[in-house]
């Protein structure tokens, strides 16, 4: 089975139903349908053979969801890239992937007319809310319109679409490591069928269900929820600006919406920055959450202001299509704090450093088995090596499992930032913060915050004491996306170190 299947046997079952809702917005699985197969007809003609790589820059949802089945349609790997961006970023992801088109809004073509040089491999730009007057081909690239790839107004079409497989690879996601370096998840058609069929399962997702989509579709959780619920037929009501949370439960209230999926900082905000207690959602079923865990206490909060809905505790990795285990609803207050057992397909194990199976109550890494599991990393062996083995997936994450097979983070082998939904590596903006020339040494750190889950802060030793920090807020803004800025600037004489010279960053707060 592949993703696009999907789509189609949703279409084919029932055309007219409404699958996003976007404002005022409405479209049909039908017009999805049809827009991805004019897509993937001129990928087919413009792009060669498959598994060419296209690039997907666009915060509008419809556009977004149309170009993710028609490019894989074509046989092609969808690259999405995160909105927030600079262009330093764009570079180094279309570089490293190898890009041969990118699809984007208008608004992105300026990033894009002064990083194209840079990019040899990148044939095509398509902007797709472009008028032929707006995009002229005066780059090396081939810019453009949306509109001309539509209704087939350029040459393409004719060609036969290529033969797929389910190991063929469908997506590639890209998440930090450890490095600073943004290392690109491979997934398969085979990987994300099954992880959606399992979700899809254990949610008892169906073509009633509504689910409020705040999440990026860029990001593997929102990835997920867009593809679990377009696999069950079910529909999509999209507003992903959480600044205004009273809107979104406007919306919830007024789409009958029966989902809502987030991550702790989302239901932090719906908390303590919007009316949600004056709110009633007659229609809500169920709530999801993932992306960092979440603390008992906003667990039961969320109980008490939506009783009687299901409220899933959901782990995962980007590295594993999405989900790896989740905490059944009935076992929210039983099993507090717990992440819960492994998903259906997927086998977990807490292992030692010897590879040997724990005991309950001992710590070990999780370590995962199942066919949702990446393929690699792109362009990474060495990287891929040190995670995928013979046991399976090494998530880098120590749990305890308690008599009952139930599992429960105690830390993080990597010092990886979650702030709200980003998961950001320290050592991209010490780099940064680095190459200010007043800038002697840098430590970037994550600290509470009760709407983030964690904030960013940077501690700075600086050659100039009396520097404004201001300064290097503007450097850091120049040079890196929004969510990777830092929230908090300390200025330090000098940082803690060990004996020989190493950062010791758990004394810095």
């Amino acid at each position: 089975m592949l993703v696009s299947d999907f789509l189609v046997r949703a279409a084919e079952n029932t055309p007219e139903k409404i699958v996003i809702v976007h404002g005022k917005n409405r479209f049909s699985y039908g017009e999805l349908l049809t827009n991805a197969r004019a897509i993937a007809q001129w990928l087919v003609s413009s792009q060669g053979s498959k598994g060419f790589r296209a690039a997907i820059l666009t915060d509008n949802p419809i556009d977004y969801v149309s170009l993710y089945f028609g490019i894989q349609m074509a046989g092609g790997v969808v690259v999405g890239l995160n909105t927030q961006t600079a262009e330093r970023s764009l570079v180094k992801t279309l570089s490293d992937c190898a890009a041969s088109v990118i699809f984007c809004s208008l608004k992105y073509k300026k990033y894009l007319e002064k990083i194209v040089s840079q990019l040899p491999d990148l044939s095509h730009v398509v902007c797709s809310d472009a008028s032929s007057q707006d995009v002229q081909p005066h780059l090396p690239q081939d810019w453009l319109p949306w509109t001309a790839v539509m209704t087939g107004s350029v040459e393409g079409g004719k060609d036969k679409p290529p033969s797929i497989q389910d190991s063929d690879l469908a997506q590639i996601i890209y998440t930090s490591g450890t490095t600073g370096d943004p290392k690109g998840v491979m997934l398969s058609h085979k990987n994300l069928v099954a992880n959606t069929l399992s979700i899809t399962c254990y949610l008892n997702l169906t073509a009633e269900d509504r689910i409020m989509a705040v999440l990026p579709f860029f990001y593997s959780y929102g990835n997920s929820v867009m593809l679990t619920h377009i696999a069950a037929g079910a529909s999509l009501v999209v507003n992903q600006n959480f600044l205004y949370p009273n809107v979104i439960l406007d919306e919830m209230v007024e789409e009958k919406v029966t989902g809502f999926s987030g991550v702790p900082s989302t239901f932090a905000i719906l908390l303590h920055r919007s009316a949600v207690r004056k709110y009633t959602l007659p229609a809500l079923r169920y709530l999801t959450q993932a992306g960092a865990p979440m603390a008992p206490k906003l667990a039961r909060s969320l109980r008490d202001i939506f009783p009687g809905v299901e409220i899933f505790i959901m782990y995962g990795q980007t590295e594993a299509s999405a989900r790896l285990a989740y905490l059944p609803p009935v076992d929210l207050e039983r099993k507090s704090g717990s992440i819960g057992k492994a998903i259906p397909g997927v086998e977990l194990h807490l292992l030692n450093k010897a590879d040997e199976p724990v005991k309950p109550g001992e710590v070990g890494e999780i370590v995962a088995k199942g066919d949702n599991i990446m393929v690699g990393y792109w362009g990474r062996p060495e990287a891929s090596a040190e995670v995928l083995s013979s046991y399976g997936l090494r998530t880098g994450d120590l749990a305890q499992m308690d008599e009952d097979g139930y599992l429960y983070i105690v830390s993080r082998k990597s010092d990886m930032i979650k702030s709200g939904s980003h998961r950001i590596a320290p050592k991209e903006i010490e780099e940064i913060l680095q190459e200010h020339e007043a800038v002697h040494e840098v430590a970037v750190i994550g600290i509470e915050d009760d709407i983030l889950g964690q904030a960013i802060k940077a501690c700075v030793v600086l050659k100039e004491p009396d520097l404004p920090l201001k300064k290097l807020i503007i450097h850091c803004r120049k040079n890196l996306p929004a969510y990777k800025v830092p929230h908090h600037f300390e200025a330090l004489t000098e940082l803690p170190k060990t004996a020989t010279g190493k950062i010791c960053k758990n004394k810095l707060s």
